[in-house]
């Protein structure tokens, strides 16, 4: 009967964690690929879970023991029978079919709680209460071993069912195949979960631990389940902030996300498999230090390789998840109140996220929430070091004024610490702006040009520059950047055969709008681009950027997604027959897939001309974009050219862009093949890159 404990916890932590890159894969796409999307999934996960864990403390503490096996086995039923009747109208039982697509994304947020409420929410709240629920029942049959150990195999299955997926699940399967896959080990686990649940209902009642919990009797203080969750929420918080300062102002390379969570599971699962996987002096004494190196790194940023920055805070972030949760640990009830422990631990987990992704983007205009954390595990920390002993007695009544002091020095440190960077943010961001929205940070700083020895304006986001604009009025029409002249973009349009003739241009994101420059009296150019603050400031918000507003085309500027702007134009009014089509939908460095698949491109070809040249950037400090876009032109059939820029000291950046064509001939001018690469010798094997499957390891660098 253990070993079915144990399956069962391991089976639906793994689960839990397979669902998380697998739904928020699928619906990525639906929001301009931000990686804003992954936090705010995060959040929802951490809401749902807390959803989960409310109900098991429900069941086990308010309902009898033969009712709650009646409930917990129909809701599993019930769960099951709405995935069949989903796989009758989706292409898998969790994934929506094209209808869910939001039209706009004005409020992301919604957009995206919704769509997971409906696709995943109730089997996502079934394997969330799971645990708790297995735990608790558990000690009712077994109530001399200790229900923490299996807690830490939770997290372990968490840890596997993570990593499990990018490196075997991802490469392998399609979307489609993955929800049909992840569905039926759903209705697998339920139906065993089910048979445990039968067999626990037989079980004497809930007796207490004697040798699990180093508390003493008698119900948790109010102080006590403040501190539960301070230390979750500080956790969580933590998390979160460290993973949005690496994969947003460090370096944004793919599943970096990962990374974090992988240490944040890691600490669950060493802190609470036993007294000796936790001794606070020793976490103690690792966090100040680790705290000092990463402050030297984030002082010596520029100087300093992207790994050891990545790993500075990884170490910090490893040190405070298991202060965290090993004083969660030593703090731990009686198998009694075990419900209650997860669920004030999973309330202020989701606290930790609500923070990070709601409050802090409103309240700060950078990613200022990783100081908050930083200080409350400071406080942590320094609590912990005035105990005068690793092994913590006192978290019931006998020393329940100790846990106040700390619940309060901990609290104070968070509310102190909030309003003081609150103020820091909006009096310096670093530059001459800076906002902060569910797309990430855009910042303009003056920045000097030592080629001609001028100002300049620089429009960035996290630590890619996305446009570059001088500030003497002799210079503001110069192309820089990314889009000068010999660029492969600047080419496309000056040596295209319609140009200065009306031409008609779109561009997939916009940054400070420079290959507006190039427009011509009687040229159309349609830019696209899904966040709001850079459409301002690219429409001259600020007085930064001229580029869009002084062009001599007629420019139109389209919010939203720029895929989904394509299909509703199509729709609804034929094509924009694109006479040059750029694409530059970088995100800080990243690139959202679902512009550079079959399907994609199926719709670019639908807006192009026919004689239409299509030119995509690929700069790229971690992805190798050519195969893809070198098996996008095979299957279409399109002549395929690859312009590289070295870059120069008057403002222009060293680029790599793909340029496409129907007819070879536009690609083959003198001016284009000048600055084309030899590509006689290339081939690659990689798998066409389609809606329903693309693989980032195949291109990393």
């Amino acid at each position: 009967m253990f070993i079915s404990f144990a399956v069962s916890i391991f089976l639906s932590a793994f689960l839990l964690f397979q669902i998380q890159p697998l739904i928020g894969k699928f619906i990525l796409p639906w929001f301009g690929g931000a990686p804003a999307v992954w936090t705010t999934a995060m959040l929802f996960f951490q809401a749902f879970l807390t959803g989960g864990y409310a109900y098991a403390y429900w069941l086990i503490r308010h309902v009898k023991i033969n009712l709650q096996t009646a409930i917990h086995i129909a809701l599993i039923l019930f769960s099951i029978v709405v995935l069949i009747g989903l796989s009758f109208a989706w292409t898998s039982p969790i994934t929506p079919d094209a209808s869910w697509k939001p039209q706009n994304v004005d409020a992301p947020i919604i957009h995206i709680f919704t769509l997971l409420i409906v696709s995943v929410g109730l089997p996502y709240f079934i394997l969330a209460a799971n645990g708790p629920l297995m735990q608790a029942w558990f000690s009712r049959n077994f109530p001399n071993k200790s229900y923490a150990r299996l807690y830490s195999l939770s997290n372990l299955g968490s840890l596997l069912g993570l990593l499990a997926y990018p490196a075997l699940i991802e490469p392998l399967l399609t979307l489609r195949a993955q929800g049909w896959m992840w569905s039926i080990g759903f209705a697998l686990f339920g139906l065993f979960a089910v048979w445990i649940a039968f067999r626990s209902s037989r079980a004497s009642p809930l007796s207490p631990v004697e040798v699990d919990s180093p508390s003493s009797s008698g119900h948790p203080s109010p102080a006590l389940f403040t501190l539960w969750l301070a230390l979750s929420a500080t956790a969580s918080l933590f998390l979160l902030s460290v993973t949005n300062q690496i994969s947003q102002e460090v370096a944004v390379i793919p599943f970096l996300w990962i990374l974090p969570l992988t240490i944040y599971l890691l600490s669950f699962i060493l802190a609470f498999s036993g007294g000796r996987g936790y001794n606070r002096k020793i976490y103690s004494f690792l966090f100040f230090i680790f705290l000092a190196l990463t402050l030297f790194v984030m002082l010596n940023a520029t100087s300093l390789h992207i790994y050891w920055q990545i790993g500075a805070y990884c170490l910090l972030l490893f040190a405070a998840c298991m202060l965290c949760h090993g004083e969660l640990y030593l703090l731990r009830p009686d198998a009694e109140h075990l419900t209650t422990f997860y669920l004030m631990v999973s309330i202020g987990g989701a606290f930790g996220g609500l923070f990070v992704s709601l409050i802090a983007p409103f309240i700060f205009n950078g990613y200022w929430e990783f100081f908050v954390g930083l200080a409350m595990t400071v406080a942590i920390a320094l609590t912990a070091l005035r105990e005068k002993s690793h092994v913590a007695s006192n978290v019931m009544e006998d020393r329940s004024s100790r846990v106040i002091q700390k619940t309060r020095f901990v609290f104070t440190v968070f509310i102190l610490v909030t309003v003081m960077l609150t103020v820091l943010s909006n009096s310096f961001s670093g530059g001459l702006f800076s906002r902060r929205n569910f797309y990430g940070v855009i910042r303009v700083r003056e920045v000097v040009v030592p080629g001609v020895n001028s100002a300049a304006y620089a429009m960035a986001h996290g630590i890619t520059v996305h446009g570059l604009q001088f500030v003497s009025q002799d210079l503001r029409n110069v192309p820089t950047a990314y889009f000068v002249r010999g660029s492969g973009a600047g080419l496309a349009i000056l040596k295209h055969p319609k140009y200065g003739e009306g031409m008609r241009v779109g561009m997939l994101g916009v940054g400070a709008g420079t290959l507006a420059v190039y427009g011509q009296p009687g040229d159309m150019y349609r830019l696209y681009e899904i966040n709001p603050v850079v459409i301002e400031l690219a429409e001259g918000q600020g007085g930064y950027f001229s580029f869009v507003r002084d062009s001599k085309a007629d420019v139109t500027m389209v919010p939203g997604d720029a895929r989904i702007s394509l299909e509703r134009e199509l729709a609804e009014g034929g094509s924009q027959k694109f006479d040059v089509l750029a694409l530059d939908v970088f995100s800080s460095d990243s690139i959202p897939v679902h512009l550079v698949t079959k399907e994609a491109f199926a719709l670019y070809l639908e807006h192009l001309a026919p004689d239409g040249i299509i030119a995509a950037h690929i700069t790229n400090l971690h992805l190798d974009l050519q195969p893809v876009f070198w098996q996008l032109a095979k299957f279409y059939g399109l002549s395929l050219v690859r312009v590289n820029y070295e870059g120069d000291e008057n403002g222009g950046y060293a680029s790599h862009w793909i340029l496409l064509a129907r007819d070879p001939a536009l690609l083959s001018v003198p001016a284009i093949q000048e600055h084309a690469v030899d590509l006689r010798e290339y081939s690659t094997t990689i798998q066409l890159w389609t809606d329903d499957y693309s693989n980032l390891f195949q291109i990393l660098k």
